[in-house]
C-alpha cells in the first residue's frame, strides 16, 4: 500500500524567496478581528515571518492565524482571542502577502488545488467501494499507532451495526468515538430493552415501544452517568458498554430537538464543540457514518494532512458513509476535500469492513506464523 507522500513548495523560487513578511495587526476587542484579517483553510499554510517560511500549529478551517508574544505561530478560533492579539492580515493565498497554502503536494495531476491523492474519485452509489483498501488503511493506521476517529450517527444503531462497531472497539480501531445524544440513547435502548426506536431486531414494533428510548434515558440518569451504569451492571453488552470498559474517550454534543438529555450529553454547543475539537487535533484517520451534521462539523475541525514533522505529511484519510451522495459532496463543498465517500446504508458498510479488517488480519498473522516456523 504506497504511502502518500507530501512535496513541500519550493520556498526558492522567485515568487516565495521574495515574498514580504506577512502582516499583523491587534485586535481591538475581544473576539472581533480586524478587517482584512486571512481567514485559515484546512491545507498546509506557511506564514513568512522575518524571512522565513513557518507553519502554524495547530491547523483548520475558518480560523485566524495569530502570531504570539514569544514568536510561535497558531490558529485559533477568534471567540477564544483577547483584545491585543496580533492576528494575520491578507487574503491572498499565493504568497503575494506572506500567507501561502499550498496543495499542489498532494495533487495527482495537478489539475485543482482541491484534488488529493486519497482514493480521489467521483461520488457515486454505482461506484464499487474498495473495502480491501480501507480495511489495510484502516489497520494500518491502528498498526502505526494512529488516532483513529469514529463519529457515528443514531442510524448505525437503528441499520443492526451495533455489534460490528463493538467489534471494531474492542480489536482498538477505536480511539476516540464522538456522536450525539440519540445515538448513545438508542445504544442504550438496545442495551436495556433489545430495541431501537421500540423495534426489535426482527422488525416488530413493541406495544409501547416508542416510549422504551424515555425509559432508557430515564434509568441512565437515575444512575448518574452512562459509566456508572455500565459499572453497576444496568448495561451490559452494546457500543457505549464497550466505550467504558475499553477506557475509550467519547464525547456526545447535544442539540436542541434532545430527548432528555443522557446526563453525559454536553448541552453547551461552545464547550462541545471544543471537546470534539481535543480529539479532531489529534486524529491521523476519521471515519463518518450515516450522520450528515457531525460529519460537516467535524470535517470543519480537521486538517486535511497528517502533520509528521518537519515537511513531512500525508492527506489524513477521511472515510464518510451515507445513503445519500449528497452528505458527501456537502462535506467535500465544506472544504474537506479528502473525504472518501461510500454511498451505501450503515450495515452493509461496517459488516464488510469488518469482514476485510478480519482477513487482513488473519493474512497479517498466517505471514507472522510463517515466518517464526
Amino acid at each position: 500500500m504506497p504511502r502518500f507522500n507530501y512535496r513541500p513548495p519550493d520556498f526558492d523560487s522567485p515568487a516565495l524567496r521574495n515574498a514580504p513578511d506577512a502582516r499583523f495587526e491587534p485586535m481591538a476587542a475581544d473576539g472581533v478581528l480586524p478587517d482584512g484579517f486571512f481567514s485559515t483553510t484546512n491545507l498546509p499554510t506557511y506564514v513568512r515571518v522575518k524571512g522565513a517560511w513557518r507553519r502554524p500549529s495547530a491547523p483548520r478551517m475558518d480560523c485566524a492565524i495569530v502570531l504570539e508574544p514569544r514568536g510561535e505561530l497558531r490558529v485559533s478560533e477568534p471567540r477564544r482571542l483577547k483584545q491585543g492579539t496580533l492576528v494575520a492580515m491578507g487574503e491572498a493565498e499565493d504568497g503575494s502577502q506572506g500567507i501561502y497554502v499550498h496543495a499542489e503536494g498532494f495533487l495527482t495531476g495537478g489539475r485543482s488545488a482541491n484534488e488529493f491523492r486519497f482514493m480521489s474519485t467521483p461520488v457515486s452509489r454505482e461506484r464499487p467501494v474498495d473495502y480491501q483498501q480501507l480495511a489495510q488503511l484502516l489497520a494500518e493506521e491502528r498498526e502505526q499507532g494512529g488516532y483513529i476517529l469514529w463519529v457515528v450517527g443514531p442510524a448505525l444503531v437503528h441499520a443492526r451495526a451495533r455489534e460490528d462497531l463493538v467489534w471494531f472497539i474492542e480489536h482498538g480501531f477505536v480511539s476516540a468515538f464522538l456522536g450525539g445524544n440519540a445515538v448513545a440513547v438508542h445504544d442504550l435502548e438496545g442495551a436495556m430493552f433489545g430495541t431501537s426506536l421500540g423495534v426489535t431486531e426482527s422488525g416488530e414494533l413493541l406495544e409501547g415501544g416508542h416510549g422504551l428510548h424515555m425509559r432508557a434515558i430515564n434509568a441512565i440518569r437515575r444512575a448518574g452517568s452512562i459509566q456508572r451504569a455500565v459499572e453497576s451492571g444496568l448495561i451490559g453488552n452494546g457500543i457505549m458498554h464497550a466505550l467504558v470498559r475499553g477506557g475509550v474517550p467519547y464525547v456526545l454534543a447535544g442539540s436542541i430537538r434532545d430527548d432528555g438529555p443522557l446526563p453525559d450529553v454536553i448541552p453547551d454547543v461552545l464547550a462541545a464543540q471544543d471537546a470534539m475539537r481535543q480529539h479532531a487535533a489529534r486524529a491521523t484517520f476519521a471515519i463518518f457514518i450515516a450522520t450528515a451534521l457531525h460529519a460537516i462539523a467535524v470535517g470543519n475541525m480537521l486538517p486535511a494532512f497528517v502533520d509528521e514533522g518537519g515537511d513531512r505529511m500525508r492527506p489524513l484519510p477521511t472515510i464518510c458513509v451515507d445513503q445519500e451522495e449528497f452528505v458527501v459532496n456537502k462535506l467535500r463543498d465544506r472544504g474537506t476535500h479528502q473525504a472518501y465517500g461510500v454511498v451505501t446504508n450503515a450495515q452493509d458498510f461496517m459488516h464488510v469492513l469488518r469482514f476485510y479488517v478480519e482477513r487482513w488480519e488473519q493474512a497479517r498473522t498466517s505471514v507472522a506464523t510463517a515466518r517464526r516456523g
